[in-house]
């Protein structure tokens, strides 16, 4: 059926949209080092691997907690397209200033508008209201712990790049963690 091909094709347009902006970014200053990088990356493996894998190759987490009908799907796949389209539209927002991994750019600057209003990680909000989206389209148990090591990695992540930009951008910054929720829009 044509619809459950919606979510793949969701995540492989985002995948090339991330490699292709991924060429015009600033040079950076600072970056995580590679063990530490390790922290952010492997849990985000694992989560991508229990989320892309054949249900067969599973065992036990293969066991459905969320009943498959196309109306479960479509809702995930909603999720799923709205969390990739604010992940997209604050890649953009933020243009050069982006990395893949936890970096400071050559002249940063504190991006505050756009979806960079709503929460200052919005990238991270917008991936993770995707992740969830898949795995309620998924519906098995592997689905939970595919969420479970995203919001591990994601919380890692925003932790450290919360103390880069407080260290980078001082009171500035400040200010704009009191007023900006780090996820969730409008829970300050």
């Amino acid at each position: 059926m044509l619809l459950y091909q919606f979510i793949p094709a969701c995540w492989i347009v985002w995948l090339l949209i991330w490699l292709f902006a991924s060429f015009s970014v600033k040079r950076s200053v600072r970056q995580e080092d590679p063990l530490s990088r390790l922290g952010n990356t492997v849990p985000i493996w694992i989560g991508a691997f229990l989320l892309a894998v054949n249900r067969i190759w599973l065992g036990p987490l293969q066991y459905r907690i969320i009943p498959q009908d196309p109306a479960t799907y479509a809702i995930g796949a909603a999720l799923t397209f709205i969390g990739l389209l604010f992940a997209v539209w604050a890649r953009y927002h933020i243009g050069r200033n982006w990395s893949g991994v936890i970096t400071l750019k050559e002249d940063h600057t504190l991006i505050r508008s756009g979806p960079y209003a709503l929460v200052r990680h919005p990238i991270y909000s917008g991936l993770m209201l995707a992740i969830i989206g898949s795995a309620i389209a998924r519906g098995d148990i592997a689905a939970v712990f595919a969420v479970a090591a995203m919001l591990y990695a994601v919380l890692r992540r925003v932790s450290i790049e919360e103390r880069w930009m407080s260290e980078t951008f001082g009171p500035a910054y400040a200010d704009y963690k009191a007023s900006t929720p780090a996820l969730i829009p409008f829970l300050v």
